[in-house]
């Protein structure tokens, strides 16, 4: 398949919306795709709102593609599918995740848009450690979660982002649901360890109860149903159901996804 290097960057007809421009993978897909996208989030040039859908039309129309990274409630992205689509996009590619079931409805309405569509199936982000959910426990020393001696296959959001623009932008990606993951699967132990040999500081892991961390995300404002569901995702590694290492990143990228010590040199530990 193609790589990134092989990309041609859409021309101006061929604008790109970019939904959740300030998220992690947003902001990426946002440049690598230079001038080519429309970045829109509640707080950018083009507002997008999903509790606001007087905001959907304004954002999407003039563009022939969308990045989508959905919201909580799948009847939202049904209807703006529906929008998008009577707007002139010919193109969607949609931010899952792995574990997805087979009847998910936010892929359901994508697949169900007439239109070409991708879908993206990553496991956990190795941007998490720095820039989301563990970064302020990693940086007090000390992170508490219920995987147990479980491993994962990380993904930095690097591979993520690009195969977005891969299948934004170029053909032969219509129909694909792609499983997406790092090269190595850790554990939380070895994770932490390998921060610590770059920052010098000791991280602790503590092996926590399920709904003692579930607890701890309502803490923190989360929604119950979010708070359930990432505490369920956490727990199936715990049970080694989630180790298993894709090699889709090679198929599209052409090069293999990037290591833990390759995000760590990047990142905000570095």
């Amino acid at each position: 398949m193609s790589t990134l290097s092989a990309i041609n960057t859409p021309s101006t007809d061929d604008t790109v919306l970019v939904l959740g421009a300030t998220g992690k993978t947003g902001r990426r897909v946002t440049g690598l795709l230079g001038s080519a996208a429309r970045p829109a989030s509640r707080s950018a040039a083009t507002k997008f709102d999903w509790s606001a859908p007087d905001t959907w039309e304004p954002a999407v129309r003039g563009t022939t593609a969308v990045y989508v990274v959905p919201p909580e409630n799948p009847v939202q992205l049904n209807d703006f599918v529906g929008v998008a689509v009577k707007a002139g996009v010919t193109r969607l590619v949609l931010l899952s995740m792995r574990g997805a079931p087979a009847d998910d409805p936010f892929e359901a309405a994508v697949k169900g848009s007439g239109v070409e569509w991708t879908i993206l199936r990553p496991t956990w982000f190795m941007q998490n450690f720095d820039e989301d959910i563990f970064a302020e426990p990693v940086r007090r020393g000390e992170l508490a979660v219920p995987a147990g001696d479980g491993v994962h296959p990380f993904i930095d959001v690097v591979d993520i982002a690009e195969i977005a623009v891969v299948a934004l932008t170029q053909p032969g990606h219509h129909g694909k649901t792609y499983d997406l993951s790092g090269p190595e699967a850790l554990s939380f132990p070895e994770v932490l360890a390998r921060i610590s040999e770059v920052t010098g500081e000791p991280v602790r892991y503590v092996d926590v109860a399920p709904e003692e961390f579930t607890a701890a995300l309502r803490g923190l404002g989360f929604s119950e149903e979010i708070a359930d569901l990432v505490t369920m995702l956490i727990v199936l590694i715990r049970k080694g159901e989630e180790a298993h290492v894709s090699d889709n990143v090679q198929r599209v990228l052409g090069r293999a996804p990037r290591t833990f010590a390759d995000y760590l040199g990047s990142s905000k530990f570095a």
